[in-house]
């Protein structure tokens, strides 16, 4: 596919150096990172998300959208190659709160082979600004933050460490996956009641010095690892909210709206799309 190199570095405010280095690639990652949000928006209004790198980037550079794993991660892949970077699609399995890991193509993250190899994800939301080095036991600090990779189970772990104590992220291979292999996955995290995506609206993106996001009822400012929470008093105050931190304009035509605790298949949004004003 043909990528519009200018318009999408000019969406994440990229104006350094473009050719395949290690520069690079950690400016544009951190640009990435700083700019286009982690969100769910569009399964929220029953916009069906197709595992298509031109869609990725339309969304992400025309209509100045962001997405979840395998849009960002898809569209980051698809400028990564248009800059002349070697990219492999990977497929990791997010770790869980009760011990255990999702399914095979629970997520998709990048591998980036320079002299060496990295791992670049612009797709997990609340994680590392640049790139890590994909080197087993190596401690990679960034910011107030460790990351390490470790050997688990025949696989990788991606684990942030706090002290002593390793928090996993999520457990991945190196084996090269073709995009539409991550097809049921993202059609389960579209639609199912189990999935973390239909539970409730989230938009989310790094800052430098910390992150905001917003959900259906809150707006969440970290900075500098004190975490504020400011309550959304009116869908015209969340709307407003999302295009002052997010830049995302949606205009809401229609509404038939979902219940509190009802099923994540119920209720359907429909609006209009427009792109943010710089």
């Amino acid at each position: 596919m043909s990528v519009n190199v200018p318009a999408y570095l000019e969406r994440i405010g990229y104006s350094g150096p473009r050719d395949p280095t290690l520069e690079t690639l950690r400016g544009v990652h951190r640009a990435h990172m700083l700019t286009v949000p982690f969100e769910n928006l569009d399964i929220w209004r029953k916009r069906k998300i197709v595992l298509d790198p031109e869609r990725f980037v339309h969304k992400v550079v025309d209509e100045r959208r962001g997405g979840f794993c395998y849009e960002l991660n898809g569209a980051f892949a698809a400028l990564l190659e248009a800059l002349g970077f070697r990219v492999t699609l990977l497929s990791a399995r997010v770790a869980r709160d009760d011990g255990s890991y999702g399914q095979e193509f629970d997520h998709l993250t990048l591998r980036v082979d320079l002299h060496e190899p990295w791992l670049a994800d612009v797709g997990f939301g609340d994680s590392f600004l640049e790139p890590l080095q994909l080197k087993v036991g190596l401690d990679q600090k960034q910011g107030v933050r460790k990351f390490s990779i470790i050997k688990s189970d025949g696989a990788l772990l991606l684990a942030r460490k706090y002290g002593w104590f390793r928090k996993p992220e999520y457990s991945f291979r190196l084996t090269a996956r073709k995009l539409d292999e991550f097809a049921a996955m993202c059609h389960y995290h579209q639609t199912s009641r189990h999935s973390p995506f239909t539970q409730k609206r989230l938009s989310t993106r790094a800052t430098p010095d910390g992150r905001i996001t917003l959900t259906d009822n809150r707006l969440i400012v970290t900075r500098h690892s004190i975490r504020d929470e400011y309550p959304v008093s009116s869908q015209d105050e969340w709307y407003g909210l999302l295009r002052e931190h997010f830049g995302v304009v949606l205009h809401q035509t229609a509404e038939l709206g979902r219940k509190a605790g009802s099923k994540s298949s119920a209720g359907v949004e429909a609006f209009q799309t427009t792109t943010a004003s710089s």
